[in-house]
């Protein structure tokens, strides 16, 4: 049994939390997640208002009796995105961690603590992580460079990023960027982190709704299958490398305007890739751990086997 500070915050049996994915963390991905030790989030960007988050809160609920939370994503978007009214959905329902990527929290954290929620905020810097924990927020995860989406544009790994951060901040920090494997729990946890983050590994679960296309894809791919985008609006973003990826590359080399870009970094482009299985048509976040995904388990294998290898692994170490 794997105890760490994480685990004992959020009430989880095992120091693994599933990233909150837009369009695929959804109610069966992140109950099976939960039920599973771990601890699903549901992604709120996916849905276009406050009430439908609430009906798939419900659905979680429905689910699994475990712990669970919610993804609030401060990032620009080509959308409004109703957060005020998310976060209040997610005090009503009694929803009992948030997970907020980007942007600043302060706004939410007391209502949060009033509504007992634990508030976990992606970070990717020591200055950004002591700002975290200066405003109330319980714990933090730190986003390598590693990692598919938005890691900040200093470029530096999680490998250097965990030791500098537990060493600044009181509070637990969770791991995120290219983990899919127990040896990399095992090196988080060495690191002082206490749990990973997980976000590519799980879409390649039987329970996440990506299409089996993607699926395929994701599973030839190696470590060298990801690119980084958008640095030249300053919004860079580490995503599968597809024809659409390449593309965008290539209009930024010859200083392509945000606006020429929009029609191909749109988030629907992206939802029809998950949803109908063209895995060339949008772009995919994706982390470099990718070349080590070898099958398609459900979420409880992926679990156990990164527990049981961890347990197997820190047990040898120590002998």
């Amino acid at each position: 049994m794997i105890k760490t500070k994480m685990t004992e915050m959020l009430g989880i049996e095992y120091p693994i939390l599933q990233g909150g994915m837009g369009w695929l963390g959804l109610a069966e991905l992140v109950a099976a997640v939960s039920n599973a030790g771990g601890l699903g989030v549901l992604g709120s960007v996916t849905h276009p208002d406050p009430e439908k988050l609430r009906q798939e809160i419900r659905k979680v609920k429905e689910l699994t009796d475990k712990p669970f939370g919610v993804n609030i994503t401060m990032l620009p978007a080509l959308r409004e995105l109703p957060n005020d009214g998310f976060v209040q959905v997610v005090c009503e329902e009694g929803v009992p961690v948030v997970e907020t990527s980007a942007g600043r929290p302060e706004k939410y954290v007391e209502p949060l603590k009033n509504a007992g929620v634990k508030l976990i905020h992606k970070v990717g810097s020591v200055r950004h992580a002591l700002n975290a924990q200066k405003i109330g927020c319980d714990a933090v995860e730190v986003v390598g460079f590693e990692s598919g989406g938005f890691p900040l544009p200093d470029d530096v790994t999680l490998w250097n990023l965990i030791p500098r951060i537990v060493d600044a901040v009181d509070i637990p920090v969770s791991a995120a960027g290219g983990t899919t494997d127990y040896r990399q729990l095992t090196a988080a946890l060495a690191l002082g982190a206490s749990s990973v983050t997980c976000g590519t590994l799980f879409m390649a679960t039987q329970e996440c709704i990506a299409h089996p296309n993607l699926k395929q894809r994701l599973l030839q791919a190696t470590e060298c299958d990801t690119v980084m985008i958008q640095r030249t609006i300053n919004n860079q973003n580490r995503v599968f490398k597809n024809e659409t990826a390449l593309k965008i590359l290539e209009m930024e080399a010859r200083k392509a305007s945000f606006e020429e870009l929009i029609p191909l970094i749109s988030g629907e482009r992206g939802r029809k890739v998950y949803l109908e299985g063209d895995a060339d048509y949008g772009t995919v976040p994706c982390g470099q751990g990718v070349g080590l995904i070898k099958d398609i388990p459900t979420a409880k294998e992926v679990i156990d086997r990164m527990v049981t290898g961890a347990e197997q692994l820190l047990k040898r170490l120590s002998s």
